[in-house]
């Protein structure tokens, strides 16, 4: 999802609230929470992205979802969204939260996409060998993507390296098609 400069503001000054209280970690599982709540209802996706509900009602209604199941601190800042005719964006700032907090923790998200699954020792080898080379906490997301045949292709933020047997095959295909060309 896309992040506006008006959910990451959000979402920044909630972390560094959380970092003033010291309460960091209990903020971040609040705002996971309230992710995987939005993520996996789609009414309360449309709900708060209404723009026929009023704020107040909006505001009434995430109270109720969330009040005995988050923090304080995360209730008065829901509260505040809504009342503020933001709610609307609530999934981004929860977003962006995720964003900002590993930013500040040090941790990258890494995209591996692989033929075929790997197995545990395969998984932690490979994020070792991650966190060794960008000298950061890697938080590893697998893909299982059958095409790539073999091998497997790793993007960390806008850089792909790509060692599936797949991209082998098109190189070398691009190679012969120049080859037979000349």
């Amino acid at each position: 999802m896309l992040v506006s400069k008006a959910a990451r503001r959000y979402a920044t000054a909630l972390l560094e609230l959380a970092k003033e209280q010291n309460s960091v970690e209990e903020v971040l599982e609040d705002v996971k929470f309230v992710q995987n709540t939005i993520t996996d209802s789609r009414d309360l996706l449309l709900f708060v992205k209404s723009p026929i509900v009023k704020p107040d009602k909006k505001a009434e209604a995430l109270k109720e979802i969330f009040s005995e199941q988050v923090g304080k601190m995360m209730n008065l800042f829901i509260t505040l969204i809504a009342k503020k005719k933001r709610a609307d964006i609530l999934g981004e700032i929860v977003e962006a939260f995720v964003d900002v907090y590993n930013k500040h923790a040090g941790i990258i998200n890494v995209e591996v996409r692989v033929a075929q699954p790997l197995d545990d020792n395969h998984t932690a080898k490979l994020k070792s060998m991650l966190e060794e080379t960008t000298g950061k906490k890697v938080q590893l997301h697998i893909k299982e993507v059958p095409e790539l045949k073999g091998g497997l292709a790793v993007k960390i933020d806008d850089t792909v390296i790509d060692g599936s047997v797949k991209h082998k095959l098109e190189q070398l295909e691009e190679l012969f098609l120049e080859t037979a060309v000349e």
